[in-house]
């Protein structure tokens, strides 16, 4: 058995897509996913299961939120260790003292071709932001509301993503690495 976080994006936000965490559980326990925890109310999950292949629990989640609820979200499933990955090779260490500024958009793939040049030209004058593999960090202390960059980083990146602030990121890893330790101490 293996840990994941599961990223979906677009749910429960302005009146669409609304899927209550307790349903969310209970669909992914129906796909036989085992220790299913979630964090707010933005889609975050923690989970366990015999499957190994991310894509492929993407594509089994996307389709039971589907079958269940009738919409589609992006679903982005990621390793404890892409987790921890993310938060260590995070360009803006000193930026996590205020977290709801920090942002992590992590990525579907590696961007084949992004344009940074777009980006950087929306950035405002407090705003910094870098690729780092498939993960896009920004540093937003004006707030992300305000960002004419955040509205823009995926199309400029050509993948599917989906963000989270730092404290989120930070919560839901948290959550893997408990029900991760929890599992090996079995």
């Amino acid at each position: 058995m293996n840990t994941f976080a599961a990223l979906l994006r677009g749910i429960n936000v302005g009146g669409h897509g609304t899927l209550p965490m307790k349903e969310l559980r209970t669909v992914l326990e129906g796909l036989g996913l085992q220790e299913v925890m979630t964090y707010l109310q933005s889609g975050n999950v923690v989970f366990r299961s015999s499957i190994d292949d991310r894509q492929e629990l993407s594509r089994k989640i996307r389709s039971a939120i589907n079958d269940s609820h009738g919409f589609t979200p992006e679903v982005l499933v990621l390793s404890v260790a892409d987790l921890e990955a993310a938060v260590a090779a995070s360009p803006f260490p000193e930026a996590a003292a205020e977290p709801k500024t920090l942002h992590c958009s992590f990525l579907r793939s590696k961007p084949a071709s992004p344009d940074l040049e777009k980006l950087a030209s929306l950035q405002s004058a407090s705003e910094r932001f870098e690729l780092v593999g498939s993960v896009f960090y920004l540093h937003a202390p004006d707030g992300i509301g305000r960002s004419k960059l955040a509205a823009q980083v995926e199309k400029a990146l050509g993948v599917a993503a989906t963000g989270r602030n730092w404290r989120s990121v930070n919560a839901v890893l948290a959550m893997a690495r408990e029900v991760a330790a929890t599992a090996d101490a079995e």
